[in-house]
């Protein structure tokens, strides 16, 4: 058997294969960030991955930064995710929820005419998905050192709602140029007091909130995910390996795994010689997630290598709601719709069939 189909214990839960979903923005919740009518049907016909990360969900109001994006913090949006983790399970499945805060990659549409929130109050290049279409986002507000309590207690909360919705656990997003991975990097981060300055300074925001985070969870079921080379939204760094090195030291044995966005393939494939990913490896002890243009041959290697223990899979997972019985099988791959990826509602939703109906 292929390891990359063979089972895994990540710890409690077992999983049935190495394939995990990506956590995917599909831009499809209604009202006030309540997940879509369909999600526990898009989420249940792709049950058979051995775990599924849900799309980013944010922690709070404030968190906000995107139109049509689900939220967990209201009493609403945690019975709406209810009913998607009682399809999921009803169908074998495993799910745990990502818990987001776009942080400065905001617009005061959506905090109430305010600035969006940052380390520091530094240019941001990029554009916000507001209800009026695309905006610059703006110069943000740096944090006070009084408000980090808050947003610690905003994502402890977040995640006890996680467990009222039924989840089996959760992932922190510090990717992707959002809140926590802002504070971590240098290049977002010029901070003069405690939360800024060495790279122990600049973890500071993220471990406290890992922290807290496991209150709630226990470690085994908490996630943390990093995306070393990201480079949107004006995020740098100027010793990459140095700070997410320490991270990834620093987080282990205090989570259950990391998840490592370092594309190998693709528009943002990072080169070889610069992949930090092997060093991640070394300083995390834990299940180590790894994300970013694999295919079925190449997961394999990386799990057979040692490279990784689970491979996350996103874009194949929307047309492909069988991806681990079509990997199995070494069936042909189908395409998404680009245009139904954003929107469409059901449709490029939930409306890929499964291996036998596509063939037949």
């Amino acid at each position: 058997m292929q390891q990359l189909l063979s089972p895994y214990q990540l710890g409690n839960l077992e999983l049935p294969n190495r394939i995990v979903m990506a956590p995917m923005t599909r831009a499809r919740a209604v009202g006030d960030g309540l997940p879509h009518d369909a999600a526990g049907t898009y989420y249940t016909q792709r049950a058979s991955a051995g775990l599924i990360i849900t799309e980013g969900s944010q922690i709070s109001y404030q968190a906000r930064g995107s139109i049509r994006t689900p939220g967990i913090h209201t009493d609403a949006q945690v019975n709406r995710w209810i009913a998607v983790t009682e399809a999921v399970h009803a169908a074998g499945g495993r799910i745990v929820l990502q818990l987001w805060h776009v942080g400065r990659a905001s617009h005061p549409d959506f905090q109430d005419g305010g600035l969006p929130i940052a380390p520091s109050a530094l240019p941001v290049e990029g554009d916000a998905f507001t209800a009026e279409g695309l905006k610059p986002i703006p110069v943000p507000r740096a944090l006070e050192t009084t408000e980090m309590q808050g947003i610690v207690d905003q994502y402890a909360q977040a995640a006890r709602r996680a467990r009222e919705a039924g989840f089996d656990g959760v992932e922190i997003h510090g990717a992707n140029g959002y809140l926590l991975d802002q504070f971590l990097r240098d290049g977002s981060n010029q901070r003069a007091d405690r939360y800024g300055g060495s790279v122990e300074n600049r973890a500071r925001l993220p471990l406290e909130v890992a922290e807290a985070v496991v209150a709630e969870w226990g470690v085994e079921k908490v996630g943390y995910r990093v995306s070393p080379a990201f480079s949107m939204y004006s995020m740098s760094d100027s010793d990459r390996a140095a700070t997410f090195g320490y991270l990834a030291g620093a987080l282990s044995g205090k989570i259950g795994y990391l998840h490592v966005i370092e594309p190998i393939a693709g528009p943002a494939e990072v080169p070889h010689a610069e992949r930090i990913t092997p060093l991640l490896r070394k300083k995390f002890e834990g299940t180590l997630i790894a994300n970013g243009g694999y295919d079925q041959a190449s997961a394999e290697r990386a799990i057979s290598g040692g490279g990784a223990d689970l491979v996350a899979f996103g874009v194949p997972f929307i047309a492909n709601p069988d991806l681990p019985r079509r990997f199995a099988q070494g069936a042909p791959l189908a395409q998404p719709d680009p245009e139904s990826i954003y929107e469409g509602e059901e449709n490029g939703y939930v409306d890929y069939p499964p291996l036998e109906e596509a063939v037949g």
